[in-house]
């Protein structure tokens, strides 16, 4: 299953829907120096904000859902969300 990523311009947190992205001005400054946050990511299911990786925002690693009602795990491919398979 794939949904279609949403991009926000501005940093305006009431617009953010599931799905949708915002790259932050200072991305590469926070978290881990290998792999620093560098997007906050509304996700696909219920919304939930979390901050992204540089490897997830590019596709090299899966993010799983941190709201208490919530675990889908999905990872980015170009301008898609893809909902991770299960085995």
């Amino acid at each position: 299953m794939q949904e279609e990523l949403q991009l926000l311009e501005a940093w305006i947190p009431e617009q953010m829907e599931p799905g949708t992205l915002f790259v932050l001005e200072n991305a590469g400054t926070m978290g881990d120096a290998r792999n620093p946050y560098v997007a906050v990511l509304a996700c696909p299911s219920c919304g939930a904000l979390g901050l992204i990786t540089r490897a997830q925002y590019i596709g090299q690693q899966s993010m799983i859902c941190g709201g208490d009602t919530c675990s889908a795990e999905y990872y980015l491919h170009d301008d898609d969300i893809e909902y991770r398979q299960p085995h």
